[in-house]
């Protein structure tokens, strides 16, 4: 239980509570939590990526615009490999991952992360042909990017097959665009795509029919360079996509109170308090669908039947991981009455529509807690107080009073 002064959290109390009120009144309005700060940080990093892109495609092309307006093949082949192609697979890569970004992935924002460092390191080191705006707008990202690091915390299958698929797909892009812009250097010659596809996969997969070999010093470096990406992106892609169903193997083997099931028309209780079980034992006694949300710190020593969610029950992704939003109510039922009210706040920000009951223990918590209006206020301690009182002093038990004492009902 928290000491009195702690419960100035709560959004009448002080200036930076009426700022969080505010704020919060905000993220309702605006829906920021299903949008901010993800959405704009995916925008920005896909931009990026275009601004990465659309000045090298030429250069990485080994093309320049003649007078007459026709293309010609430049002569440094390799140094427009050298330049160009990083650029554009940088590009590329911020482009898609920017899709992982918008959907919260952790491996998404991780990847973004060291690749916004690398470039901007190299940028750093390269300073005399770099762009003082894209280090500028790289820097400004990198920083945006890191202080965001709590929006980007699933980790699922999907990110991980999105990250394979966009892996592989940009080392082929770039052995095929090496091997044939370096064709004159194998033997046989490689002079077309259709050929460069066919080394390209021959290599990258190990194979090596041996029908195709490199000859210069350029050529072999080239080669030697893929396969040893193409190595490190596969080892990657397969751990990036077996993580997380081993980690969810292991979550359920190891908490197997919080399984999968469907929560819908359900009641959600929060707090592992006597009240709460005996809430849950008499709802199910009826036929109810219960699932309790339980801090992390808190005893797991829980009924083995129960459909439990562990985490923070005032955060929205926890709340949306026990059903919340398709929950016929939520019960704050902690000793916290501070927590009581923060997770009617979230709900009201997840799901307005979805009735709140909050139990508040202290009385002079009892007005705060109505600011942040719950449907139901259970107020047992106060009720107990007026009974014992009643009962001391020889007064006549009136039942309508008690029924006031326990029970607040929004208007």
């Amino acid at each position: 239980m928290k000491r009195p002064a702690d419960f100035a959290k709560l959004p009448d109390a002080g200036l930076s509570a009426r700022v969080q009120r505010v704020y919060a009144g905000l993220r309702h309005d605006l829906h920021l939590n299903l949008w901010f700060p993800q959405a704009p940080l995916a925008v920005a990093v896909a931009l990026f990526g275009l601004l990465k892109i659309s000045p090298e495609i030429p250069r990485a092309l080994g093309l320049h615009l003649i007078s007459t307006g026709e293309a010609v093949q430049s002569a440094s082949l390799m140094h427009s490999a050298a330049h160009g192609v990083p650029a554009i697979v940088i590009g590329v890569f911020l482009i898609i991952m920017a899709i992982g970004m918008q959907l919260r992935s952790r491996l998404a924002w991780v990847i973004v992360l060291l690749i916004l460092a690398t470039d901007l390191a190299l940028g750093i080191a390269d300073y005399s042909t770099t762009s003082g705006f894209m280090l500028a707008a790289n820097a400004i990202l990198l920083v945006a990017t890191l202080a965001a690091y709590r929006s980007f915390q699933r980790s699922s299958v999907a990110a991980g097959t999105l990250f394979a698929v966009t892996s592989i797909a940009l080392l082929l892009a770039y052995a095929v665009f090496g091997s044939y812009e370096l064709g004159a250097e194998f033997k046989p010659p490689i002079t077309d795509l259709a050929t460069a596809l066919y080394f390209s996969v021959v290599t990258m997969t190990t194979v090596g029919y041996g029908d195709i070999t490199p000859q210069t010093i350029e050529a072999k470096l080239f080669v030697v360079s893929f396969i040893i990406l193409a190595v490190a992106i596969f080892a990657v892609s397969l751990g990036a996509i077996l993580v997380p169903v081993i980690n969810g193997r292991i979550a359920s083997l190891l908490r197997p109170g919080e399984r999968k099931m469907q929560r819908s028309d359900h009641y959600v209780i929060v707090g592992k308090t006597p009240l709460g079980y005996n809430t849950c034992k008499e709802l199910r006694a009826r036929g109810q669908q219960v699932t309790f949300i339980h801090d992390p710190g808190a005893d797991r020593e829980t009924d083995s039947e129960l459909d439990v969610v562990t985490g923070n029950p005032s955060d929205l992704e926890v709340l949306r991981r026990a059903g919340a939003e398709r929950a016929r109510a939520v019960l704050a039922l902690s000793e916290d009455d501070a927590e009581n009210a923060f997770v009617v706040l979230a709900m009201r920000e997840l799901a307005e529509k979805v009735k709140t009951v909050a139990v508040v223990h202290h009385t002079r918590n009892l007005a705060s807690v109505k600011r942040v209006r719950p449907d139901l206020i259970v107020s047992p301690q106060v009720l107990g107080g007026e009974l014992l009182a009643m009962a001391l002093s020889g007064e006549d038990i009136n039942t309508d009073t008690l029924l006031d004492q326990l029970l607040h009902f929004r208007a």
